[in-house]
């Protein structure tokens, strides 16, 4: 199996095509859904709608309608499902569909389900599953992932809190998510981790202090259970129930170590025993995570990505349940923090989206982050039919996956970044260069057309570049460009650059064969900028341990 790759397509469809049983160490998801929304609208009943169980991007939107019907029908129907499906994850299923009825919620734990079967299915018997939600439907995944696990699978329900308040003036501040931690068997990876001690419990207890450091005293004796242990040390003699914690051999190098105090006259006291705060691998964690903050408006880490996570939260996760070299699995990886820090940990990863737009983010996120430049990205297409299949059934959202992956190509940054889709004032996206000595940069302005072209439309983009006073035009078609636009992209004229000195055509005029088959790039300036935000460089925890993937 292919690791430290993307995979562009339904998370569902990949998991059945690519991912062998029991391959994965450690799957992660943050499944999107509209929490803000209100309850009233997300339980109303849309049995009479005719629109797919669908996630557009960023507008984490489910709906009861014809994929839902068909997912519910496979989760409860042993003759679809060829005994896939365990039978109390049918059974859960049909007693949710008849107790909240057919709703966006409905909508989203059938379109969990199906997934969650194959991602249990992945596992490998040591494997654990962390699901990411928040406490608008927590609730009801725990009761799918109990009748999928096991309930004694169970590990742990995580409390992270996500930001310190929140403005809700009809209800207390919303400020937790919930992570549910499951493992595949009782023979699950586990790494304790540890925060640090609290500063008012250093106060309290770590009271002493040498030249080695702060420390606090302990008992140097212990409920009595071995005779071994009950006999008389440098002049003391543990009481009756009691005896020494340590062999006399460790207590005698415990004691040149200084680490055993000793009375006026000589001999231990019992309460003597030194416990150096350096020592100390901290508070072991508990469920209640408070300690990692959000990624906000001033975190260095932040991409402008709506639901990112913060990469300390997903460190903790796969330092907790997988190993070094181990296989991380997230199947909705939007901008891939958990493959940042699975690649940081020296593990392998692998990482599943349904929009492109997340796919281009994250291979701009990895290269910046590590360096790592040509990531294999399966599901993408590779030639011209393969474009025109993006586009065939799916809509107005097939021609937005369309228009992001043919921008990705040409390095381009969808206008807004990756804020919400809108109005575009007819551009599609943007390439900024440097234009001067100075910092000054330029722009080259991308027009992306999937359908039939013409020499008009050539034309409005040289009526956009006036308006917008930019550089360059590019105009990127699935379709050739006729002799009639090429005459017009032609009277566009030129720039010249003042850096290098040397003319670009204004207008250029570039077909998606020309990207796949020849390899052509647009004729641009060498100081291009960058097209998302530049992730931070990371360097690797266990760097010293040697490069395992090359």
């Amino acid at each position: 199996m292919q690791t430290n790759v993307l995979y562009y397509g339904d998370n569902l469809d990949i998991l059945r095509r690519y991912i062998p049983d029991a391959s994965v160490d450690l799957v992660y998801l943050d499944p999107p859904f509209n929490s803000n929304r209100d309850y009233n609208v997300i339980f109303k009943d849309e049995s009479g709608r005719h629109t797919d169980a669908q996630m557009l991007a960023f507008e984490d939107t489910w709906h009861w309608g014809p994929d839902a019907e068909a997912q519910y029908a496979y989760l409860t129907n042993t003759n679809q499902n060829q005994g896939r499906v365990p039978f109390s994850v049918g059974a859960i299923t049909a007693a949710l569909r008849s107790g909240i009825g057919e709703n966006q919620m409905m909508a989203y734990l059938v379109e969990m389900a199906v997934r969650l079967v194959e991602m249990h299915r992945v596992l490998k018997p040591t494997a654990s599953l962390y699901l990411h939600c928040d406490p608008t439907a927590s609730h009801y995944l725990k009761v799918v992932l109990d009748a999928l696990f096991g309930p004694a699978n169970f590990v742990s329900e995580i409390v992270w809190k996500r930001t310190s308040s929140h403005n809700d003036p009809k209800r207390p501040g919303r400020i937790h998510d919930v992570l549910l931690y499951y493992s595949k068997s009782s023979e699950r990876t586990w790494n304790q981790q540890h925060e640090p001690l609290d500063q008012s419990y250093l106060d309290k207890v770590y009271t002493h202090s040498d030249a080695r450091g702060r420390y606090r005293l302990g008992d140097l004796t212990a409920p009595h259970f071995s005779p071994t242990r009950t006999v008389p040390w440098r002049g003391a003699t543990p009481a009756k129930t009691r005896q020494w914690r340590f062999s006399l051999e460790k207590l005698e190098e415990l004691l040149a170590q200084g680490r055993v105090q000793l009375k006026a006259d000589g001999t231990p006291s019992m309460n003597g025993y030194r416990f150096y705060l350096d020592d100390s691998p901290g508070v072991p964690t508990q469920d209640i995570w408070d300690d990692i903050a959000n990624v906000t408006g001033i975190s260095s880490e932040k991409l402008g990505w709506p639901t990112q996570k913060p990469a300390a939260l997903l460190e903790r996760i796969i330092e907790s349940s997988s190993n070094p070299g181990d296989i991380v699995l997230d199947p909705f990886c939007g901008c891939g923090t958990a493959l940042v820090a699975a690649q940081k940990l020296d593990r392998r990863w692998i990482g599943i989206d349904i929009t492109y737009l997340s796919i281009a983010v994250m291979r701009a996120r990895l290269k910046g982050s590590f360096g790592l430049a040509d990531v294999d990205v399966i599901g993408q297409p590779t030639e011209v039919d393969g474009a025109r299949a993006m586009l065939v059934g799916t809509g107005l959202e097939g021609q937005y996956q369309f228009q992001w992956w043919a921008l990705d190509l040409i390095g381009a940054q969808p206008v807004g970044g990756v804020q919400k889709k809108g109005s575009d004032r007819g551009i599609d996206g943007v390439i900024s260069f440097s234009t001067g000595p100075h910092g000054q940069v330029g722009r080259a302005l991308v027009s992306v057309k999937s359908g039939s072209v013409n020499s008009s439309q050539v034309r409005d983009l040289k009526g956009v570049l006036d308006r917008e006073k930019a550089e360059i035009g590019l105009f990127v078609t699935l379709e050739e460009a006729s002799g009639p636009m090429q005459l017009e992209a032609t009277t566009a004229g030129v720039y010249q650059s003042a850096l290098s000195g040397r003319e670009y055509p204004r207008i250029q005029l570039i077909t998606i064969r020309e990207l796949l088959e020849e390899h052509r790039r647009p004729d641009l300036p060498v100081l291009v900028l960058p097209a998302y935000q530049q992730a931070e460089r990371v360097e690797k925890k266990a760097a010293e341990q040697g490069e395992l993937f090359g």
